[in-house]
């Protein structure tokens, strides 16, 4: 409170009206711009959290088919077809991309 005393005296006191008005409107700008600044980066917070969340429980979805799917059953029980597919698969995409 001292200090807002301070100011309006040193208002009063002042010579420089003009320059008193600008700094006041600077003021008053920097006040703006940083609450809209808050209020954008709480935005952007919530969606980030809120994205996280979906992100998480999309992850747990595709898990939860993946453990159940008939692929990851074959891949289990014949590791050594399921490497040689994967090699002859990467051969083919391969020798497709260098032609072109």
């Amino acid at each position: 409170m001292a200090s807002t005393t301070s100011n309006n005296e040193k208002k009063a006191q002042s010579t420089h009206p003009l320059s008193d008005k600008v700094q006041d409107a600077l003021h008053e700008s920097v006040d703006t711009l940083a609450e809209k600044a808050a209020h954008t980066e709480d935005r952007l917070r919530n969606a980030a959290q809120s994205s996280s969340e979906n992100f998480e429980a999309k992850q747990q979805e595709v898990q939860a088919k993946w453990d159940q799917s008939s692929l990851k059953k074959y891949a289990t029980e014949n590791p050594i077809a399921t490497a040689g597919i994967a090699f002859a698969a990467g051969v083919l995409l391969t020798s497709i991309f260098r032609r072109k």
